[in-house]
């Protein structure tokens, strides 16, 4: 089964996209800090992991960085998830180690396949 953590520290966000992925076969787990992401990810090891740019221990990119740096967990493709367009940004999202973006609010019909995408190995 193909696991997503999911690091938002908004709490409706993150609930909606853990159900919307729940209810569309994925095993998930949720993170209200990036420490707790990180956390989660080095535990779990999930297929991906979907990062909220703006949470209020670090920004999204520094998990990230942190995320990519550990043996553990720089396998694990995370895709940036932000309300504010990141087109054009395909360089810096890059150079930070994204492996692409998602933008919010989520769309309920598509999301589970956008975050299929991204999994390891593409399986899902």
């Amino acid at each position: 089964m193909t696991s997503v953590l999911v690091v938002d520290d908004n709490d409706r966000n993150r609930k909606l996209a853990l159900d919307v992925l729940s209810a569309a076969g994925f095993r998930t787990f949720g993170a209200a800090t990036a420490a707790q992401g990180i956390a989660l990810a080095r535990e779990h090891v999930p297929d991906v992991v979907l990062m909220d740019l703006r949470l209020p221990d670090m920004d999204g990119a520094e998990a990230t960085r942190k995320l990519s740096g550990h043996e553990r967990t720089a396998p694990i493709p995370v895709v940036a998830m932000s309300a504010s367009p990141l087109e054009g940004s395909e360089d810096w999202l890059e150079e930070v180690g994204f492996a692409g973006w998602l933008e919010k609010p989520i769309h309920v019909s598509t999301f589970p396949e956008q975050v299929r995408r991204y999994c390891v190995g593409g399986k899902g």
